[in-house]
């Protein structure tokens, strides 16, 4: 029984690793160039750095008159103004309960609706974005391309395509939708993401007709490779002579090279290859495990009331004339019961803004702290404040597929005593919730975020000690898939030619007959 066992192990490991070792292969090279270029994305800070400043002696309607305008008379979830569409400067508003998909966009000087993007409205746009004196090349219209495979774009589909004609000959994605830039891609990213995230996440089978089978796929070709690399690692540790030598003197059976090294590469990086393959999979949240069903925030509690202009709120001009800087985009929101405005520059924190009095005011942090109490139907069980970054807040790399998002300090955690551990971060500055995670979404942060992109702050904090540590171990993951690749052709190769499926050789020419007397008996 034992011996059984130990053959099917063995074969398991075998078939499972001739197709495991190629997408381990895989996996680790491209992980090495995800460390540096990233899936592309457009952050909100880059869309604001390319945005134009609003000019205060433009002729730019009050909120309330644009919406009356354009027959917005619903309150509102939302609503920004920025040069962003065409061209020109226009309100994006969102109607309350409606999502991204119910954006309006209403020109800003005259009230219209802008109900269709063409073209010219797309290159207009990517030319705003590119600035004076690059010019710019329309290219088409796509649902979907191998750039912008991310579900985040979805409201904003079809998607029209521009070449900036740069240095860096970057492709900018326009939104059908609202006409807004949403997607930039520079060449050298194009190229690397083929090298990168493309391979990395199988990206071969998204939009095609894969792509209702994508989630499925990649689960079950995690699941095989980890079940590969388990069953080589305990074969690995049974075939290893701890105590005495083979009678060749090694602790390795293998006589051969690749099988040598690959017994003793899987051995030296079985560890790191498993937590990455399961932290691959537990990126996919497989089977939704990772849902806790808590309930949505509260965030009346906090907004007291949804977003409503009227001709009480200042128009656009009377507030620029009260932000410092060039402003690329005024935020209208609803915190503890008062509209309040948002100027943002191309870097650092927005202006708060009184929407009446059009003038720069700070938030009461404890009006704040006591109304986020209500946003989750539990007591609070404590409220922190953070001036660093630890282990469940903390900052990544824009290009990562964590990073880019805004992350300020200080921030105010308020921890709530409810079924779901839920934990809300909010910012005293703006008033906004940066985010809120309960129990499965920590489960998250370190089954995936921590065993995958090693996002461990002591490590973060010391680079080039986190590059050489992922690197490293990368390479020698690599070495292991590679010598993988290598013994699992051959042994195919072997079984194909006893098989008779090799292709037939060109026949040898037929011997001389030997003489009867040069033979041997």
């Amino acid at each position: 029984m034992k011996a059984q066992l130990k053959r099917w192990l063995f074969l398991t490991h075998r078939w499972l690793g001739i197709g495991g070792c190629v997408l381990f292969a895989m996996w680790f090279a491209s992980g090495i160039v995800m460390m540096y270029v990233g899936y592309p994305k457009l952050t909100d800070a880059e869309r604001l750095a390319h945005l134009p400043a609003l000019s205060q002696n433009a002729p730019l309607l009050a909120p309330n008159v644009a919406l009356a305008r354009a027959g917005v008379s619903k309150p509102l979830d939302g609503l920004r103004l920025a040069v962003s569409s065409g061209g020109r400067a226009v309100y994006v508003a969102t109607p309350a309960a409606s999502g991204k998909r119910g954006a309006i966009v209403i020109d800003a000087i005259s009230g219209a609706r802008v109900e269709t993007v063409n073209a010219a409205d797309a290159l207009a746009s990517a030319a705003a974005w590119a600035g004076p004196g690059v010019n710019v090349h329309y290219q088409d219209v796509i649902d979907e391309d191998a750039f912008t495979h991310s579900r985040g774009l979805d409201a904003q589909r079809p998607l029209h395509r521009v070449e900036v004609i740069d240095a860096d000959r970057t492709l900018l994605y326009v939104s059908g939708k609202t006409g807004e830039v949403v997607r930039d891609a520079t060449r050298s990213e194009q190229l690397w993401n083929y090298a990168g995230a493309w391979i990395h996440w199988l990206y071969p089978f998204r939009g095609n007709l894969f792509q209702p089978y994508w989630t499925n796929i990649v689960n079950y070709l995690a699941i095989a490779g980890i079940a590969a690399a388990l069953s080589g690692t305990v074969a690995g540790i049974l075939r290893w002579r701890f105590r005495a030598p083979y009678r060749s003197g090694a602790r390795t059976p293998y006589p051969g090279a690749m099988m040598r090294w690959h017994h003793v590469t899987g051995l030296l990086f079985a560890l790191v290859t498993i937590a990455w393959i399961f932290s691959g999979l537990m990126s996919m949240n497989p089977w939704h495990i990772f849902d806790t069903g808590a309930p949505k925030l509260r965030m009346e509690a906090l907004q007291g009331g949804t977003l409503t202009l009227t001709d009480r709120d200042a128009a656009p001009p009377a507030l620029l004339a009260a932000s410092t800087g060039a402003v690329r985009e005024l935020r209208w929101v609803r915190v503890l019961g008062q509209n309040r405005v948002l100027a943002y520059r191309a870097g650092g924190a927005p202006q708060v803004l009184d929407s009446h009095a059009a003038r720069p005011l700070t938030l009461d942090t404890a009006a704040l702290q006591a109304a986020a109490a209500h946003l989750v139907d539990a007591p609070v069980a404590r409220v922190e404040q953070l001036v660093d970054y630890d282990l469940y807040y903390y900052a990544r790399d824009a290009h990562t597929m964590m990073g880019g998002a805004d992350k300020p300090l200080p921030v105010l955690r308020i921890v709530f005593d409810d079924p779901h551990a839920t934990w809300v971060h909010l910012d005293p500055h703006t008033g906004a919730v940066l985010g809120h995670i309960d129990s499965g979404k920590r489960a998250s942060r370190w089954l995936f975020a921590m065993l995958h992109s090693w996002d461990w702050l002591p490590l973060l904090e010391r680079r080039p000690l986190w590059d050489i540590v992922l690197v490293v171990l990368s390479l020698g993951g690599l070495l292991l898939s590679v010598t993988g690749v290598v013994i699992g052709w051959r042994r195919l190769g072997k079984k194909l030619r006893s098989a008779g499926v090799n292709p037939p050789r060109a026949a040898a020419p037929a011997p001389h007959p030997v003489p009867a007397a040069g033979r041997h008996g």
